[in-house]
């Protein structure tokens, strides 16, 4: 192996700590217990420093998740022999067959099963709902404190507080990370969804900051849902239908904002630069989503934005069906957001009078500004409150 430059190093080793710290903290987690997530945790993040340690001079390994993996796994055997209480653990790990897991090949399908396992970990029902997208975020999307904390507009200090006590629940209450029995995913699985569904609106919306858009946190959203579809204890419809909404909900994001950061409605956005390759995914998983006996709300959310990714403008967009499946979600989640989308539904089919009309007592401008928002939304509300100010 050739040294590295280090700039080159560093690069690789963010671009790896961002897509496989996750992946490897849950499998180490999963075999340590859950009560020794902090020692996975620092075992993975030794690993990482070592690799900007070494690799600027020993060059770059051929297969670098499986190097950090194997750094890894030692750090944590060495961590263990020092706990004399935790031997029946070491034992365990050592005595297990066969060659360290490779994140790059055979073994993918093992460390998404780990990855899932932690998932119903970190979003078990009896942690509040904020620890639980803390938490997922940290351990399995990979996640610093300081960018979970610039999500959510919080204090760094406030979100590792919230990472302890939902890691003491955990000890506590001793929580395993395991995938839960078939006959008890169904109740486990709408937590997961829930928390998945918060943070990709985070992303999709941000509700503070100069971006409205974080597109890390919607992708993240999208591949730890696909997990959920690809393994068959979780490859149910509501899962299909939370993916192909996120997915047909991700494809406009190229398109929502210009060149000055500044919000685009619907009708102003550039269709041409909608992804269609995450349009046709989502439209796949919606059709799978169809299977089976229940409706939720993510199905219809799915439904209306298929409509919207399928129609080549504005005016071609089905607005009578979107309309119906306004009705439908405001039964299913009824909300003032809701009643406003289906008002400009209604708008769209029967005239300008009707829409306003069905929101008079839930569109205000200036209440909607006295409430956090991103700049760019704060900067549309604006506009909106001077276009229906009379002069």
């Amino acid at each position: 192996m050739d040294p590295a430059a280090p700039s080159e190093v560093d690069a690789l080793v963010e671009h790896l700590f961002r897509h496989s710290a996750g992946r490897m903290v849950s499998s180490l987690a999963r075999r340590l217990g859950s009560a020794r997530l902090d020692l996975a945790e620092e075992a993975v993040q030794d690993a990482l420093v070592r690799a900007l340690h070494t690799w600027p001079y020993g060059g770059v390994p051929r297969e670098p998740r499986a190097w950090l993996f194997q750094v890894a796994k030692h750090r944590a055997l060495d961590l263990l022999r020092r706990e004399a209480s935790l031997r029946g653990k070491l034992e365990i790990i050592e005595g297990e067959p066969g060659p360290v897991v490779n994140l790059d090949a055979a073994d993918d399908r093992a460390v998404g099963d780990d990855e899932l396992a932690m998932m119903f970990m970190c979003c078990h029902p009896s942690l509040p709902s904020l620890g639980r997208i803390a938490l997922t975020l940290k351990t399995v999307g990979g996640f610093s404190v300081e960018e979970i904390a610039a999500a959510f507009l919080a204090e760094p200090a406030a979100i590792a507080q919230r990472l302890v006590r939902a890691k003491r629940q955990i000890r506590e209450q001793d929580i395993p990370i395991e995938i839960p029995r078939s006959d008890e995913v169904a109740a486990r699985l709408e937590s997961v969804l829930d928390v998945l569904y918060l943070f990709f609106n985070e992303g999709y919306s941000v509700h503070g900051g100069e971006n409205l858009v974080r597109a890390e946190l919607c992708g993240e959203a999208i591949r730890l849902a696909g997990i959920l579809a690809g393994n068959r204890r979780t490859d149910l419809p509501p899962v299909h239908a939370l993916l192909a909404l996120m997915l047909l909900q991700a494809s406009r994001l190229p398109a929502r904002v210009d060149e000055a950061g500044d919000l685009l409605l619907l009708s102003e956005q550039d269709r041409a630069r909608w992804d269609q390759g995450l349009i046709a995914e989502g439209l796949r998983h919606l059709e799978r989503a169809s299977s089976g006996e229940s409706i939720m709300a993510y199905h219809v959310e799915a439904a209306i934005a298929a409509c919207h990714a399928v129609a080549p403008d504005e005016a071609s967009t089905n607005w009578t069906y979107v309309l119906r499946l306004y009705g439908e979600l405001l039964s299913l989640k009824p909300s003032p957001v809701v009643e406003l989308n289906r008002a400009i539904a209604l708008a769209m089919v029967d005239g300008p009078t009707a829409g306003i009309r069905a929101i008079e007592s839930t569109d205000y401008y200036r209440e909607a500004l006295t409430r956090p928002s991103s700049t760019p939304e704060r900067r549309f509300l604006e506009k909106q409150l001077e276009r229906c100010t009379p002069v």
